[in-house]
Parts: structure tokens; sequence; C-alpha cells
């Protein structure tokens, strides 16, 4: 192409141009408008596209397509290997309870431990009673000189169907104690309930064969209404101890403790004095070893029948804790029982917690302190007793007739 003399100008490159209506008619064209709109149709699409396919990188899968506990180290380190996962800590601020009427119970911290004085563990001494104002003196006397610290020592009793003094006197005893600095318990409680009672407090009746199951029954659930109205949250131990008791070694609460066994009694014997001699009796029957004739006789029985040792009407061939040991010999020596006594038992307090009561109906024809551990080794307790730790009871004079053919000592 020859350039016009001179070089290009203006006037040469307009003449050159097509003319306006020339371009006017190709812009109004009909395919020169589709091609147009195709054009940018096809421009807003890669736009979009693109856009999308950056934000997909987000939701995008780093990795082989496998669950996490199938992948190898290797695969875990190239799954992870992308992008750490970011950490956000967020700290609450403590929920601030306001409210008098909710209150929280922590029992993760209780425990019953044979380093219980050491612990702090708190102990709780149960006593339920009826027509005993004769023996609350001696038994303030006993429990006033116990070694464990009172101060970790609650009192609760029972005081149910009395004709007697026994509240006036309970109440006077305890406030002679209470008001002893240095002495005193960490609390006392008192729980009045009547069961309506007819049985007669007199030896003969009290023991007596016939009285026997509706008694046990009786003393079972004034039992568990002391239980159940005494023990708090922060009791480890729990003691049961009859007002009867004569004389008993002023560290048997850690002696017992220290055994760290859930259920556990002691033999109880009683002195017995006969042309001014000494005769060591065996009193309480209720602790025993099962036998297989024992195990015969059940299986005759009606389930509501109560069980009663000691009585010629049943005869069980159970052994029985009296039987076996003396006081002169090791106490420490343990033996597995079957059914247990209630003149003196120490139970942890979990045992209880955890629904272990006194049955007053027939439990595999036991009930109350027997029925306390036929239920005890169902729930997979121990319950075990001390041939040779002797608690002295008060003699009862019991009648020849109500010892069936065993003896009395």
């Amino acid at each position: 192409m020859l350039l016009p003399k001179g070089g290009v100008t203006w006037k040469s490159a307009r003449s050159r141009l097509p003319p306006w209506r020339a371009i006017l008619v190709l812009v109004t064209r009909t395919r020169f408008l589709i091609s147009l709109a195709v054009t940018g149709l096809v421009v807003l699409l890669w736009r979009g596209i693109s856009g999308s396919a950056s934000e997909m990188q987000n939701f995008y899968c780093y990795g082989p397509p496998k669950s996490p506990m199938e992948m190898s180290l290797n695969e875990i380190a190239a799954w992870t290997a992308h992008a750490q996962t970011p950490v956000i800590y967020n700290y609450h601020e403590p929920y601030e309870v306001n409210s008098s009427t909710i209150a929280s119970v922590d029992l993760n911290p209780i425990k019953s431990t044979p380093q219980a004085v050491a612990n702090s563990e708190r102990v709780l001494i149960l006593t339920p009673l009826r027509d005993a104002s004769f023996h609350l003196n001696k038994y303030f006397e006993l429990i006033y000189k116990l070694t464990y610290p009172h101060e970790l020592i609650d009192l609760a009793f029972l005081v149910g169907d009395c004709k007697d003094e026994t509240l006036a006197v309970l109440t006077s005893e305890l406030d002679r104690i209470q008001n002893q600095e240095g002495i005193a318990f960490r609390s006392a409680t008192i729980v009045q309930k009547d069961f309506g009672s007819d049985v007669e407090m007199t030896v003969e009746e009290r023991h007596g064969f016939k009285a026997q199951g509706p008694r046990r029954k009786a003393i079972g659930r004034a039992r568990n209404y002391l239980l159940y109205s005494a023990l708090k949250a922060d009791h480890s131990w729990v003691y049961w101890r009859d007002v009867d008791i004569v004389d008993s070694p002023e560290t048997i609460l850690e002696d017992f403790i220290a055994h760290d066994k859930d259920i556990l009694v002691p033999n109880i014997w009683f002195h017995r004095y006969e042309n001014e001699v000494d005769i060591e009796g065996r009193f309480d029957y209720n602790s025993w070893i099962e036998s297989d004739k024992g195990r015969r006789l059940r299986k005759n029985l009606d389930p509501d029948v109560v069980l009663a040792e000691g009585y010629k009407e049943y005869d069980t061939g159970r052994q029985y804790l009296v039987s076996m040991g003396d006081w002169r010999k090791d106490k420490d020596v343990e033996v597995e029982l079957d059914g247990i006594g209630g003149v003196n038992i120490v139970v942890k307090a979990d045992v209880h917690r955890s629904g272990i009561n006194f049955p007053a109906y027939a439990f595999e024809n036991q009930a109350e302190t027997e029925g306390f551990a036929r239920m005890a080794k169902r729930a997979g307790y121990q319950v075990i007793g001390l041939p040779n730790y002797v608690v002295w009871h008060i003699d009862t004079q019991e009648k020849p007739g109500n010892l069936g053919e065993r003896k009395a000592y």
C-alpha cells in the first residue's frame, strides 16, 4: 500500500473511512446484534463460572475418599497438609444462681475409708428407742467415752410407742452432754413416730415365738424411719447401736472402720452372775452362717413366713457367731455371715444410699437386720462378723422356754 505523498493527513484518512451511513446500516443489522448479544452472554457466563469455582475451593475435600479411621499416617498427613484447623477458645464466666430454693449436693467427695479420722469422715449413730428410760444413763455414759472425734459424730434417735419417760430422759441427757465444751457431739436429732405396736415390752412377751414376726417387722419399720430422717449427704459411716449395751471398747468405731468392710458386726455376749459366779452368756443368735438344713427348710416355707432363730418351732441348723469366738483371742479375725443381729452394726453409708434397708416384711424368709443382711448380700456387699470382738449386752433373764433346744450360755 502506497502512502500519499507528504505523509498521512486527516483529510487523506477521512477520505478512506466508510461513510457513516454505511456504519449505521452495519450496526443495525440483525446478524450483528445477535452476534453482539451472544458474545455478551458468553462473557457473563464465563465470569459466573470462574467465581463459583473459586468459592467451591472452600468446600473441597482434600485427601483420599475414605473414612479418617481407615487412613494411613501418610494419608492423614496429606489430608491435613493444606490447612490447619482453627481453634476458638470461648471462656465462659460461671453461672451464678441467686435463688435460695435451689441447692446442690455433691456426693462424689464422700468416701468411707480406713483413714476415717484423718479424712474427717462423719459418722451417724442411730438408736431406736421404746420404753428405754432405764437404759439411757448407761448408754450416754458409754458413747460419752467414744474416742472417735465427737465433732465428727451426729446422734439420732427414734422414740416411738413409749409408755415411760424415754423422751424426757433422752432430752435431759442430750442437753447435759451437748452443753459440755469439748465433749459435745456435732449434732443430735430426736425423731418421734408411733407405729401402734401392741407387743408388750416384758421379756416373756418380747422374746416369745409368736411375737417374733410382727415384732421384727415393726423394728424394721422403726429403723427405716430413723435412717431416712437422719442420714445426711456428708455422712460416711452409719453406726447402729442399741440402747441396752452395758460395755464396749471406747475405740470401737476406729476398730471397726479399720476393717474397711461394707457391713460389720461384733459378737454379743452378756454377764450373768449365779452363786457369785460370773457366767459369760451368749446373747445374739441373729448373727449366723446359713446351713444346708436351713436352705432346705426355706424351700418348703411360705414366702411370707419370717424365720426366728433359737426357737423349737424352726430348726435351721445354722452356725451362730456367738458359738465361735472368745474375747481373749485375736479380735480382728473375720468370718463371712448370712444374717446379723442389730445390737451393734457399722455400715458404710453408701450401702444405705444404694437402697439396702431393714425389710419390714419377709425378705427371703427374714426380716429387719437378718433381712438387711440377706438384701446386702444379694446386692454384692460384704457382711462380716468378728467372733472375738465382744460387745456386752444387758442380761435379759430370758425364760428357758424362749430358748428352744439351745442354751443361753
